[in-house]
């Protein structure tokens, strides 16, 4: 039987995978605080730079992280067969394969996450934008990953504010959190 990837390894990669396409956890945190201030006064850049890193602690997210931008670094240097090299190249409306990648790590979080995250696709905020204008760099894949990433913060934000108004305690608040982690 094969040895398992550990995980640190498999998170540590995700990470630099995204700090070499240019995406930092702060770009990330950005798009959670906007997304959550008007619902959270007392929220600041700080619980959504947690948050975000919370969720890059999951493995079905470092995951899908990993295979999305080897794909789009696969197109920029032209390594795809046709007709999929021009698909992603080009990033063609009706191929939502890149979505549905994403939107598989949405579910973790319920439907406020894949309600925020079809949100995110289509208004491409802070660096969602930037990545879906750069070019020559391809982010079909990339661009709907961090939007997964930003709404997956943003539900976590939201269930831990509703946890905090019910007045959970915060060894519970931190065992519902643990239990999210998984996958």
């Amino acid at each position: 039987m094969k040895k398992p990837v550990p995980s640190h390894v498999v998170e540590q990669a995700a990470r630099q995978k995204l700090l070499e396409r240019g995406v930092t956890v702060r770009d990330i945190a950005e798009i959670v605080y906007s997304l959550q201030k008007p619902y959270n006064e007392s929220m600041t850049l700080e619980d959504c730079i947690e948050s975000t890193d919370a969720v890059l602690g999951k493995r079905e997210i470092q995951h899908a992280i990993l295979v999305g931008i080897e794909l789009d670094v696969l197109a920029e240097q032209k390594k795809l067969s046709e007709p999929l090299q021009s698909i992603v190249e080009q990033d063609e409306g009706l191929f939502g394969v890149d979505e549905t990648i994403a939107l598989g790590s949405v579910f973790g979080y319920g439907s406020i996450a894949v309600t925020t995250f079809g949100y995110l696709d289509k208004q491409k905020e802070g660096i969602i934008k930037k990545l879906d204008e750069k070019k020559p760099q391809v982010h079909t894949f990339l661009d709907d990953l961090i939007s997964s990433i930003a709404a997956n913060a943003a539900a976590r934000i939201a269930h831990r504010s509703r946890d905090e108004e019910e007045s959970r305690s915060r060894e519970e608040v931190k065992k519902r959190e643990d239990e999210e982690l998984i996958g």
